[in-house]
């Protein structure tokens, strides 16, 4: 069984001239949730190489049991640090993909046409597609038969009151939670910073960093 995730290789906030990326939490919980399931695990992103880490998402407060295991593991740190192309990826090759967040992949997965490609190639393959968070952008512009890919399909991401809370409602290129009620999709949520996740067919979504896990196991679960 093989997983690709795709990271964003994109690290400035808008013009805030502060940093981004992606979430810590979004990648470890989902890598490790694979790993410990099995599945053989390749990360690419668009550059190549490391990509830029969320600083806020790297704080003593934000701390998990995950993101504790991966800062104690070079093997993963490696992973991390070596990322295949985007490009140089095919989803043939893969069982599925997933997306973490973090506010990275808005600026850049959301319009990368090797991205874009590469979604399309695994939904007409059948395969499952999976996204937590900030993850959902990548859909942005993804279509099947003339038609955006999440029309009609019970989808969830982060949501307008979260952005507001993190103060960025005015910075990213547009909002999650309405970008997908704007293409269509049957948009849900939870209480702002609870787990949630929703499957529709083959595919899967998760609201925040806290459905992480959640996102990842729904995925799995599409997989045996």
């Amino acid at each position: 069984m093989k997983i690709l995730m795709v990271m964003t290789s994109h690290d400035t906030l808008g013009n805030t001239g502060k940093k981004t990326g992606f979430w810590l939490e979004e990648f470890a919980a989902p890598y490790y949730t694979f790993l410990d399931g099995g599945v053989n695990v390749t990360v690419a992103s668009p550059k190549g190489g490391q990509p830029p880490l969320d600083p806020k998402s790297d704080t003593p407060e934000g701390e998990t049991d995950v993101t504790k295991r991966f800062k104690a593991d070079p093997a993963a740190r490696s992973v991390l640090a070596n990322t295949v192309k985007l490009a140089d990826v095919q989803a043939q090759d893969y069982d599925a993909v997933f997306y973490p967040g973090g506010h990275g992949p808005m600026w850049d997965l959301a319009e990368e046409k090797n991205s874009i490609a590469l979604i399309e190639a695994f939904w007409k393959g059948g395969k499952p597609v999976a996204a937590v968070c900030h993850g959902p952008a990548v859909l942005h512009h993804v279509t099947i038969d003339g038609q955006p890919l999440v029309k009609g399909k019970r989808v969830t991401g982060f949501t307008n009151t979260e952005e507001e809370a993190v103060q960025l409602t005015n910075v990213v290129p547009f909002l999650v939670e309405d970008e997908l009620k704007r293409l269509g999709g049957i948009y849900e949520k939870a209480d702002d910073w609870q787990s949630f996740s929703i499957t529709d067919g083959r595919l899967v979504t998760g609201q925040n960093p806290a459905s992480s896990t959640a996102t990842a196991k729904n995925l799995m679960a599409l997989l045996h």
